[in-house]
């Protein structure tokens, strides 16, 4: 039976509270943290959980080890998590993908993002923007949507792999919009945004950290973003939902930190704290803006809600559109 979004919430606050009375809030952090990545060094997930945890180093004294598990689509990282000892020594950076559309896309998970994991905080939003070469005919997002409506051309959407959220985004305005494109999986981003930039592909939804210096060099044109509203490193690029007047057609990449099922609620809160602090310097926002990045934080509730949301909105995507892993 699928979990409704006040089940998950209530399922998220049980997940945490489990051994709340067995630390002492003062006896945390005692030795090194880990957080694992499920993505190679280099990428977004890792760069943003490197930031983070250079800032908790410098506020407890204690280290703070960025481990990368990489493998099935982070979800081999996150299982290592959930069967990790909840004592808060071993924490994950998850993704939207590995928390709200992987539990859709693969029927044999090997962890439960409800009841394997305590939420703590949101970390950052990473923006997505919806690219086509410098060298394509198509202009605008009502050109695109003209040109799939018509059936003129062939339409091709590149992905760095089934179920990413570049694919559900493209799949989301495709069918918000009424037509139709071809999906193109590639395994990564790099040969992915190679063949848009060839004009192998028409376009691309990429992560605007990665699709910026191509913008800027003029070899890529941003014809929207996928946020609820316009980005400030491309004020000029309207949201999808302007340039098409459909609503939520949103698809935001967010990163969230996560402790093991039945972390001590003393632990979970001292966290979510220092995530907070930490998100007040000005030299934490620059970091991250730099990564092309937004500062979130929030509780651990509001993160159990926002989970609950994107299961049931990219899971509808993903069961409507029959999309299977690669």
């Amino acid at each position: 039976m699928r979990l409704d979004r006040r089940q998950i919430i209530a399922a998220f606050v049980l997940s945490g509270a489990a051994g709340s009375g067995t630390f002492a809030q003062s006896d945390y952090p005692a030795k090194p943290i880990r957080i694992i990545v499920g993505f190679a060094a280099g990428g977004a997930p890792d760069a943003l959980a490197r930031i983070f945890a250079e800032k908790l180093q410098q506020r407890w004294g204690q280290p703070i080890i960025v481990e990368n598990r990489v493998g099935a689509q982070g979800n081999t990282a996150m299982a290592a998590v959930a069967k990790a000892e909840a004592d808060g020594y071993t924490l994950a950076l998850m993704p939207i993908g590995n928390a709200a559309v992987n539990p859709a896309l693969f029927p044999n998970l090997p962890y439960d993002p409800v009841k394997d994991f305590a939420p703590i905080s949101q970390l950052a939003n990473v923006e997505n923007v919806l690219v086509v070469a410098a060298s394509s005919p198509i202009r605008n997002v009502t050109e695109l949507v003209a040109l799939g409506r018509a059936k003129t051309a062939s339409l091709t959407y590149a992905s760095p792999g089934a179920g990413s959220l570049a694919h559900l985004a493209a799949e989301l305005l495709a069918r918000s919009a009424g037509f139709g494109m071809t999906h193109v999986p590639y395994r990564g981003v790099a040969p992915a945004l190679t063949d848009v930039l060839r004009g192998d592909v028409t376009m691309i939804v990429a992560q605007l950290s990665t699709a910026k210096p191509l913008i800027d060099s003029g070899q890529l044109r941003a014809l929207a973003v996928a946020s609820p509203e316009r980005s400030k490193a491309l004020p000029e690029v309207p949201t999808l939902t302007e340039a098409t007047g459909i609503a939520g057609l949103e698809a935001v990449s967010w990163y969230a930190l996560m402790a093991p099922a039945g972390t001590p609620a003393a632990i979970v809160a001292k966290t979510q704290q220092a995530i907070a602090d930490a998100l007040k310097a000005s030299d934490m926002v620059a970091a991250l803006e730099a990564q092309g990045a937004r500062p979130i934080g929030g509780t651990p509730a509001e993160l159990a809600a926002v989970i609950a949301a994107d299961m049931a909105r990219w899971g509808k995507v993903v069961r409507e559109a029959g999309i299977q892993p690669n």
